[in-house]
């Protein structure tokens, strides 16, 4: 009697398994690439929904659908040689809902793939989700050069108007001039105030936006992801937002613009919601073009804490590791881990911090001073690079507590540190074409260890240091035919220490000889 009772309940069990997962073609979907989608895929997703959820599943084919609205407990799954194409009607987006474009909270268009607190929602296989996005990228380009559009955007902006009328800006936001335009493309996908998101195995493409978008969202993983977009206006790859514990893994990511972001908001209303992003792990992913591989900001009014990059690989980005913010954003970015990392053919900077991304004139310290401190890049290789790097603070809040540890880069330009204090600088290699290989400005208790070179110098110092105070350097071994080990520019250095370093082979150790001063420079054997 047990094993008919047991037998039973595992029947109904495997029925209502079964009973939670619909074939779209099954549901009233066409996949002729013509027939529009929407209602097919929207209806079957409700009446998912009103059972408590289920799987959505798409068969090979193309399907056409304007946007979906994504609901609690459901799988969207899409099978080998299944596309996923979105129209790109503008009206298919209306009504607008409420979203995040570019660190604001605002009501714009729908994104193509929405889900508005909710929770459990996975999209997984092997197919393809097609954004379509060139209308909407000419739109952006029409904008931004004042060359005419085929399509009349004023109606979309008086929408925009009359659904934003709370809406404020600073008036001293560098965000100001982009409120004016008042058409803001929708992104690929934004979950929005949601938990447990899931993204598995799919390939996108086209989008008209930022690809992956989750806002204000806990528990977010995407693994095995492929982003393909051409050139195009801030087709970001995946850009977690003002989230707590994401996990991004083994995808590989070819974009318009950064290729994983992570960002709090913008300004007032970011410091007003006040939600960083937090516990983020990204590793095992390949970067190919893209304006940054891994970047933190500028949006970072709510604050970035405790983010791990790990075994990734950048080819063809114009910068590696980038952090951007700019006065008026205000926010912390904290406890930043960056480890074994290789690049390639980098346009611009390996590594960059950047505190002036746009150029808010000097005020006093106050909210709207961002702050950046405890980043550790260490393990890193790069060649063919433009660029070594740039770590640039603010004259009223310098960069604290930077440690760069085993570097090797072969590039064009050495590295400059602005404004910083704290810095440790360790085994760090820098093969450089022109310039000194490292120069400090304006920078205060400093660790210089083993630094390195592949090819002497000739033409310039290994070192150069300005207004520099409490420098300490040892284990150095400059290479013979090189022009000096250290340059001491102007009057204002004080407390630089040079300790067992073998300068044997080196005609002049020191620029200039007035430098041989107590205050100014001590050599400890």
């Amino acid at each position: 009697m047990k094993k008919t009772l047991v037998l039973f309940l595992l029947l109904i069990g495997l029925a209502s398994i079964q009973a939670a997962t619909i074939n779209l073609l099954e549901a009233g979907g066409h996949n002729d690439g013509v027939t529009l989608n929407t209602t097919a895929i929207n209806g079957t997703i409700e009446q998912l929904s009103a059972q408590g959820g289920g799987t959505l599943f798409i068969p090979a084919g193309t399907y056409l659908t304007g946007p979906i609205t994504l609901k609690s407990h459901l799988t969207l799954h899409l099978e080998a040689g299944a596309i996923l194409r979105f129209t790109d009607d503008f009206d298919a987006y209306l009504p607008f809902v409420e979203m995040r474009y570019e660190g604001v909270v605002m009501r714009s268009f729908h994104p193509l793939l929405y889900a508005y607190e909710a929770e459990h929602i996975t999209i997984k296989g092997e197919g393809t989700l097609d954004g379509n996005g060139k209308a909407w990228w000419f739109a952006a380009w029409g904008f931004d050069t004042g060359t005419e559009n085929k399509r009349d955007l004023s109606r979309y902006q008086t929408l925009w108007s009359q659904a934003n009328t709370d809406l404020v800006i600073e008036e001293n936001s560098d965000w100001k001039g982009n409120l004016v335009k008042k058409f803001f493309r929708p992104p690929f996908f934004q979950a929005y105030k949601s938990q447990h998101i899931r993204i598995e195995g799919v390939t996108f493409v086209n989008s008209p936006f930022w690809t992956i978008n989750p806002e204000f969202c806990d528990n977010v993983t995407v693994t095995g992801v492929t982003i393909n977009n051409p050139p195009s206006p801030n087709t970001d790859g995946i850009n977690p937002s003002s989230c707590s514990n994401v996990h991004i893994s083994d995808c590989h990511i070819s974009v318009g613009d950064d290729c994983v972001t992570i960002k709090s908001g913008r300004d007032a209303q970011g410091r007003r919601y006040a939600t960083p992003c937090q516990n983020i792990t990204i590793t095992n992913c390949t970067m190919l073009s893209g304006h940054g591989g891994v970047v933190i900001g500028s949006e970072t009014s709510g604050g970035v804490k405790g983010v791990v990059i790990s075994n990734c690989l950048f080819d063809g980005t114009d910068r590696g590791i980038r952090i951007k913010s700019t006065r008026g954003r205000g926010g912390i970015v904290e406890d930043i881990r960056v480890s074994n990392i290789v690049m390639r053919n980098i346009g611009k900077e390996a590594i960059t911090i950047n505190q002036f991304y746009s150029k808010v004139p000097e005020e006093p310290v106050s909210e709207r001073t961002p702050i950046c401190r405890n980043i550790h890049i260490s393990g890193l290789t790069g060649v063919n690079v433009q660029t070594a790097g740039t770590l640039l603070g603010l004259p009223e809040m310098p960069l604290n507590g930077i440690t760069l540890r085993d570097i090797d880069i072969q590039a064009k330009q050495g590295l400059v540190v602005s404004d910083a204090a704290n810095l440790a600088l360790s085994e760090v290699v820098l093969t450089t074409a022109s310039g000194s290989s490292i120069t400090l400005l304006r920078v205060k208790e400093v660790d210089l260890t083993g630094l390195k070179e592949r090819l002497p110098k000739p033409q310039a110092p290994l070192l150069k240091v300005e207004a520099c105070e409490a420098l300490y350097v040892t284990s150095c071994h400059p290479l013979p035919g090189s022009a000096a080990f250290l340059e001491l520019v102007g009057d204002a250095n004080r407390g630089v220490v040079l300790q067992s370093n073998y300068m044997g082979r080196l005609k002049q150790v020191v620029l200039p000889v007035k430098a041989w001063m107590d205050d100014v420079l001590k050599v400890v054997e």
